[in-house]
């Protein structure tokens, strides 16, 4: 058996399925999430939400607290960004997805999101992991910025030990020697996740190349090798953007990227 238990193909052969609203993902399902990297103010959501959902988008996204390298960095609105990020997504008729980062949030969050995300830097936070596997909801687990599959694993088997057997994996590039990107994205990770575990797995482009002309190719590479969608970072006006802009796409980009992997989705 393997260590991680409840996340191994041994446990269960067939691959898990998970509902996000009215989406499925799994399946042969591709999952599209898109939003800003954070929730700014809803001026720029309720122009974006709208083309998003036009666009096919499945879950909005969108950081209302925001994990920052530097404590000076833009920290997110806290409570008025889940209310931003929630009427939005409603206007729409959309799921969001947010990230949690701190177990004193955990009702705050539970409340205004339908899918909560724990972050790479949180990936190995046990007590975050333990108290999300309690709730009832949808869990997004990034991998870490140098752990290694296995790690990955066993940081989705303390969500499944607690009950919770809603969680999807998502590879968002890892720490190499390469500077060139802003992570390495490791692809082959999709397929090695998918062979070993039942869970679904999605890929986060924008965070794993931290530019924006890399995340279309990107995306595409994460579609050929067998991945159940990809998160991406979409902003009206990313020059402007508070957090993350050097790695969202405008509108129009997405358009393009959906455009690609729609036509990969069909072969």
């Amino acid at each position: 058996m393997s260590a991680f238990q409840r996340a191994s193909r041994e446990y269960k052969q067939e691959g898990t399925n998970i509902q996000i609203g009215k989406v499925t993902v799994g399946g042969g399902n591709k999952l599209i999430i898109a939003g800003p990297c954070a929730v700014e103010n809803s001026e720029i959501m309720h122009r974006l939400v709208p083309a998003l959902k036009d666009m096919g988008v499945h879950v909005i996204r969108g950081g209302a607290f925001k994990p920052r390298t530097s404590p000076y960095s833009f920290q997110g609105l806290g409570e008025e960004g889940l209310r931003i990020l929630k009427e939005t997504g409603q206007s729409v008729g959309l799921p969001v997805v947010t990230e949690l980062m701190d177990v004193r949030d955990a009702e705050l969050v539970y409340e205004y999101t339908d899918m909560i995300q724990i972050g790479s830097r949180n990936m190995q936070n046990f007590t975050l992991l333990r108290e999300v596997g309690k709730m009832d909801k949808p869990v997004m687990l990034k991998r870490g910025l140098s752990a290694t599959i296995e790690e990955w694993l066993l940081a989705a088997e303390y969500i499944l030990a607690e009950g919770n057997h809603q969680v999807i994996l998502c590879e968002r590039g890892i720490r190499t020697f390469e500077s060139y990107t802003r992570n390495t994205l490791d692809v082959v990770a999709v397929a090695v996740a998918k062979n070993l575990s039942h869970l679904p797995v999605i890929v986060d482009p924008s965070h794993a190349t931290g530019r924006r002309e890399l995340v279309i190719p990107a995306a595409k590479a994460a579609m050929a090798i067998g991945a159940d969608g990809v998160m991406v970072e979409v902003h009206p006006n990313p020059a402007e953007a508070l957090s993350d802009g050097q790695q969202s796409l405008t509108i129009e980009e997405f358009s393009l990227l959906i455009k690609e992997i729609s036509k990969m989705a069909q072969l």
